[in-house]
């Protein structure tokens, strides 16, 4: 047993009476349930969980109410499916101050920091998460402990370690990575064999890295080819960080399924992923001005600030050409999902950015849960408040529909049926 998995185990007899065991049968009732097909909410209405599945959702007076359930009045709430953030760094570590500190973190602290992370994440809203590169096989660890109820967290979807080459974004002077295409072959089968179920690969210059053109194309078309073929033979999905529209329109060529940030996308690259049906995961509160503080909170050096700011606007034009062009666009923050971010959480506030940037609060909404799932493959059960499907269920305090700001004010968390945080009250 590694010291991670050690860590783990005793991070478990630590906190296991904080996991709640799901009710049997559980019924919210009195909420409306948001239509995020659109057309109005469906008010008064009752969602029927049974062993953690939604096994009735529709107007209360029609719903058969079960017997000996727990029933939880959502009276003057909003119910949505739990939130969803696909670009999530659980093991997050920036340059500046907070790289500094943590330069010496051992895997136990490792294991122990994402752990209080994925809590914080729970208790947010945000009921799965994809974690698209981490250190040292902390998610696949973490993931496992959460799936057995050891640990409060997030449904978890992850890349493993991300795949770099030598002098590219993320990697370390004078350190080897991988290089060539049969060297990335190797690296991503053995993230797949860990138990990978994406594949992260760095094509371009990013923010994080010091010196360098952040729209660069770094990685070969052979390399990136490969790596694309080898995880799909495998079963797996690749997505990857790119600023770049050269190298994002190799990648998307090679079939790849997801990029990452967007900084510098065109409209024509952008075009070229609405008809590969490539998904854009925009990270886009990481890039603008309300964001400041987060950095100033870590003690990013100067050179990194400087990289922000001549990145955001772009990077804010790229997101509103991106709607516009009706490209496939999932939730992702690359900051924690609970880290403040102007007032709310990063997760709130990204969703409220795409609202700025030209999308309805209905396609916000979406984005933060339904077409996660359809990047995920997993909406037949993520996704929404379905029958048959994972009860993951969050309560609002006013209408999402009418303001995107109402994901600002949680009241209510359900993750497969158990109830992670409640501020409403049990019906006798």
């Amino acid at each position: 047993m590694n010291y991670l998995s050690l860590a783990l185990t005793g991070f478990l007899l630590l906190c296991a009476m904080a996991v709640p065991a799901a009710d049997k049968t559980t019924v919210i009732l009195g909420g409306s349930l948001v239509n995020l097909d659109g057309g109005p909410a469906l008010e008064n209405s009752a969602v029927v969980i049974r062993d953690g599945i939604i096994e009735a959702a529709g107007p209360a007076n029609t719903v058969p109410m079960p017997d000996q359930a727990r029933v939880i009045d959502a009276s003057g709430t909003w119910l949505i499916p739990g939130l969803m953030n696909m670009h999530v760094h659980l093991g997050l570590v920036l340059p500046g101050k907070m790289a500094v500190e943590l330069a010496d973190e051992s895997e136990a602290e490792l294991a122990l920091r994402m752990a209080a992370a994925a809590r914080e994440t729970l208790q947010a809203g945000v009921t799965t998460i994809r974690l698209p590169g981490e250190q040292r096989h902390g998610d696949l660890s973490l993931r496992k402990a959460i799936a057995r109820g050891h640990v409060p967290g997030p449904r978890i979807y992850s890349a493993g370690e991300a795949l770099r080459i030598t002098g590219g974004h993320g990697s370390e002077p004078d350190v080897t990575y991988h290089d060539g295409p049969y060297e990335l072959i190797k690296a991503a089968r053995r993230e797949i064999s860990a138990g990978a179920d994406w594949i992260k690969i760095m094509i371009s210059g990013g923010i994080a890295t010091d010196g360098g053109d952040i729209a660069q194309a770094l990685m070969t078309p052979e390399e990136i080819r490969a790596v694309v073929d080898a995880a799909h033979r495998l079963g797996a999905r690749v997505t990857a960080h790119s600023g770049s529209p050269a190298a994002t329109v190799i990648a998307v060529d090679a079939g790849i399924d997801g990029i990452e940030h967007g900084y510098f996308l065109d409209r024509p690259t952008l075009r070229q992923m609405k008809k590969a049906g490539t998904w854009l995961v925009p990270t886009i509160v990481v890039s603008q001005p309300a964001t400041a503080d987060f950095y100033q909170r870590i003690g990013s050096p100067p050179w990194y600030l400087t990289r922000l700011q001549s990145v955001g606007k772009a990077h804010w034009r790229a997101l509103e050409l991106a709607i516009e062009e009706g490209v496939s666009i999932a939730l992702g923050t690359d900051q924690l999902p609970a880290e403040p971010n102007d007032g709310t959480t990063a997760t709130a506030r990204e969703a409220q950015y795409y609202v700025e940037a030209g999308m309805s609060p209905t396609q916000a909404l979406r984005a933060a849960t339904i077409e996660p799932a359809r990047m995920l493959g997993a909406d037949d059960v993520l996704g929404s408040l379905t029958v048959g499907k994972h009860a993951d269920l969050v309560a609002l305090g006013a209408d999402p529909i009418e303001d995107i700001k109402a994901l600002r004010d949680i009241r209510l968390v359900i993750k497969g049926g158990a109830v992670y945080r409640n501020e409403l009250e049990d019906t006798p």
